[in-house]
């Protein structure tokens, strides 16, 4: 039995959505990681009240958002989190950037698994680093890590930063507790920092368990910067919060300065509010979503096997976002996506926005949606790459 309707359908046309105003109107939008559910109850209930309130002045954080965290994380991912170890800020992408200000001089070189998510090459380049890539190899339906790869990149001299995505965007793995422990040996042994956006974490699909970096050894966590946020989650990205947790004192200290020299300090009245009622009122909520959006995701899986068999659908174990194997359709990811969007009415994200060469040949798809808009999008793309 379930007690929440995420096939409800909301229209957010002219709502000032990124993911629905910035496409044309006749156009289906399964590209940028923003849902179309309604948020959990609990949230909306204490954003109105809030928002009754009037006043919306600058915001302090008390106690009860640090016993939110805490509680959380140790319930739900086994993980003790001191308050003292966690900076709050507006959102994981400034997370990232303060991070890698912090633990980099310019010039250094940022480890990251490829393809991954577009925005940290951008994070990367903007401190005057440069990225290194161990590229994820295929492996069937899924991919592995080539660690011969990984450790030469690692003992590179110039390689300071290890920026880990886990759960993994867009290649939907949920890294398990001995590829973390060896990502983790790993990067001790040759002196490199892990940074890891965990901000999927709590996105993962049946049969898959979520380990934070931090939480498998004291090793890992003396080692590391972990960024998480409800945002993803919860779908509340708009309302800009999200936590830096790092145990390391002095590690710590210099991310905090980086934060406030870039002034992602300071958050919204609501984000608090929002964090605190997700996590202490939402479990089942997200119990539920991450149900649904694996029905999507079997949908999906189902419709091209049906249809378009040609169409690789790479397993996903976190994230709500599908990523498909076009190569053998012979055309690239650009025309594809061009293609989808002009004769299809469809926006999916280009596979080469998280690599230009590990992401080739790929697409990355939406789940997080009503099944009935979904439906209605894998048929406009099937009738399009079909041809």
């Amino acid at each position: 039995m379930t007690n929440y309707n995420f096939d409800n359908p909301i229209c957010r046309r002219h709502t000032g959505s990124y993911k629905w105003d910035a496409v044309p109107e006749d156009t289906l939008p399964l590209w940028v990681a923003d849902m179309d559910f309604r948020v959990a109850p609990a949230i909306e209930r204490a954003v109105t009240k809030r928002a009754e309130h009037g006043v919306f002045g600058y915001t302090k954080i008390d106690d009860s958002y640090y016993d939110a965290i805490i509680s959380w994380f140790s319930r739900r991912h086994q993980w003790t989190i001191e308050r003292d170890w966690v900076i709050y800020t507006t959102g994981v992408v400034p997370a990232i950037s303060c991070a890698i200000k912090a633990l980099t001089l310019p010039g250094d070189k940022v480890l990251l698994q490829t393809p991954v998510y577009n925005c940290f090459y951008s994070s990367v380049l903007n401190q005057g680093c440069g990225v290194t890539e161990n590229r994820l190899v295929r492996s069937g339906d899924t991919y592995t890590i080539d660690w011969e790869d990984f450790e030469a990149k690692c003992a590179d001299e110039k390689t300071t930063v290890f920026l880990l995505c886990n759960p993994h965007n867009p290649a939907g793995r949920v890294w398990t507790r001995e590829e973390l422990t060896r990502m983790g040996e790993i990067c001790v042994k040759h002196h490199v920092r892990v940074v890891s956006d965990e901000i999927h974490c709590e996105l993962v699909m049946p049969g898959h368990t979520f380990t934070p970096f931090a939480a498998v050894n004291e090793v890992n966590q003396n080692n590391c910067v972990t960024l998480n946020s409800p945002s993803k989650s919860f779908n509340i990205a708009g309302l800009q919060i999200a936590n830096i947790i790092c145990k390391d004192k002095e590690l710590r200290r210099r991310i905090d300065r980086v934060v406030n020299i870039y002034e992602v300090c300071d958050v919204n009245p609501f984000g608090p509010v929002a964090l605190k009622a997700a996590y202490n009122e939402s479990e089942d909520w997200l119990d539920e979503l991450n149900l649904y959006i694996h029905d999507n995701y079997k949908s999906l899986k189902t419709y091209f096997a049906e249809h378009l068999p040609q169409v690789e659908v790479i397993r996903l174990e976190g994230t709500y976002l599908a990523w498909l194997d076009i190569r053998t359709l012979d055309m690239s990811s650009k025309e594809a996506t061009r293609r989808l969007l002009q004769d299809g009415k469809v926006y999916v994200c280009s596979g080469i926005l998280y690599g230009e060469e590990s992401g080739e040949g790929y697409l990355r798809v939406n789940l997080a949606c009503p099944r009935e808009t979904l439906q209605e999008g894998l048929k406009r793309m099937v009738r399009v790459l079909a041809e």
